[in-house]
């Protein structure tokens, strides 16, 4: 039996993503894994109210891309959209990867936008103290290969 069986990849808007769904799907590939796209909708929280960081349809637009290029490599593929507080981007990461037993967390370390970080260096290592399952950063720019 393979040591990954179970992958969960989290995306986000920005291209990064692309890099590590590729890496996913490769990584799935050579151990007939299933694999959890988990894409969290962030908002961002002010004294005055709870801001909303991407539309609905972006999002899921976010997670279907992602769900086609996994099964357009033959992978079995589910998704999952989830709503939290960028404080929360880390912790909605690891309980998904609980719930879905992961082997393997894929993320990409780096998030430039000017949209509040989902998966910039704090929220890689963040996602790293809340689990005990092994994580791998997908470089950047990977997909350009």
């Amino acid at each position: 039996m393979s040591v990954f069986q179970r992958i969960l990849v989290a995306v986000d808007p920005s291209p990064a993503r692309r890099s590590a769904v590729r890496l996913t799907g490769e990584l799935a590939q050579l151990t007939n894994a299933e694999v959890r796209v988990i894409h969290v909708i962030a908002s961002a929280a002010s004294v005055a109210a709870v801001v909303p960081l991407e539309e609905d349809s972006e999002a899921q637009a976010v997670l279907d891309e992602a769900l086609t290029a996994l099964r357009e490599q033959g992978v079995k593929a589910e998704g999952t959209l989830v709503r939290g507080l960028t404080t929360q981007v880390a912790a909605a990461i690891a309980e998904t990867a609980k719930e879905f037993a992961a082997d393997l967390i894929v993320l990409s370390p780096h998030h430039r936008n000017s949209v509040e970080a989902l998966f910039d260096p704090r929220v890689s290592d963040a996602v790293a103290h809340h689990t005990d399952t092994p994580i791998l950063l997908a470089p950047e720019g990977r997909d350009e290969a």
